[in-house]
């Protein structure tokens, strides 16, 4: 392990300390080493590289035509999905978080179509560029993977 010194002026050293304590961390130092982990791992969670994607936003089912919008939307990339959560939160107001598998880029575009519907709220992914043990071949490699077509509307 190396050691590094960081110089920090007094409000960010503060921030980092009310940061250590609500996450309870033993020091700085691994409060520092996560956030660095976080941030590269989002910037590595890019292009064609294998990710998983947590997909959450909030939505009036109420809102002219939108839920069905959604769904054809997230039906048009279901390969991508691998499961979504659907909860009523009021009379009118959805939460949903869907979980996705595939390339960054691609995630990040589904993310970016269901984000920007009218009448969506508080759209958030969070990409993860590869699973704890770094072998990418367990969760981000598709296994079988259905592909555009395999399934046929009967007719």
């Amino acid at each position: 392990m190396q050691r590094i010194t960081v110089s920090l002026d007094d409000e960010t050293a503060a921030i980092l300390d009310r940061h250590v304590a609500a996450r309870g961390y033993a020091s700085r130092s691994e409060a520092v080493r996560d956030l660095v982990r976080d941030h590269v791992g989002r910037d590595e969670a890019s292009g064609q590289r294998p990710a998983i994607g947590i997909l959450s936003y909030m939505f009036d089912h109420e809102r002219r035509d939108l839920a069905r919008k959604l769904t054809h939307t997230h039906h048009d990339h279901h390969v991508l999905n691998l499961s979504t959560l659907h909860l009523h939160l009021d009379h009118h107001l959805c939460l949903e978080v869907a979980v996705l598998r595939g390339a960054a880029m691609e995630i990040q575009n589904l993310a970016d179509q269901v984000s920007s519907e009218r009448g969506v709220q508080f759209g958030d992914l969070r990409l993860i560029a590869r699973d704890p043990a770094g072998d990418r071949s367990t969760i981000l490699e598709p296994v079988n993977a259905p592909r555009p077509g395999d399934f046929k509307r009967a007719t």
